[in-house]
């Protein structure tokens, strides 16, 4: 590691995805703070829906942008970019979640981690 290069909190990652998300309009964010959960994969999935293929595709960029520009990090693993109903960009302690929302009622993450602490972000 790069002795100038900084360990990023999950609390950072989370904002700096969720300001990706809200600068490109991204619908019904949510923040679902996992770390208090014992089987959790990671500490934070961040979840949101797009109006479109292109918007959840739009979307997804602008996460990946943001947080190159405030902490230099790119996501570990991207998958969903080939359709764009689905797109998980995984930072590690933080995964985004970027839905078409016929996709996202379907696979209802919110209900699935039902045991974690929701927050609604309120749209701009």
């Amino acid at each position: 590691m790069n002795k100038e290069q900084k360990i990023v909190s999950s609390d950072d990652l989370a904002s700096s995805i969720i300001e990706g998300m809200t600068n490109l309009k991204g619908k019904e964010i949510i923040s679902l703070n996992l770390s208090d959960i014992e089987t959790a994969v990671c500490d934070y999935f961040i979840v949101c829906h797009g109006t479109s293929n292109t918007h959840v595709s739009s979307l997804a960029d602008g996460v990946i942008d943001n947080t190159l520009k405030e902490h230099k990090e790119k996501p570990w693993n991207k998958e969903g970019f080939e359709n764009s109903e689905w797109i998980l960009l995984d930072y590690g302690n933080v995964v985004a979640h970027i839905f078409q929302q016929e996709i996202r009622e379907y696979y209802n993450l919110e209900k699935l981690w039902a045991d974690a602490k929701v927050r609604l972000i309120e749209d701009k």
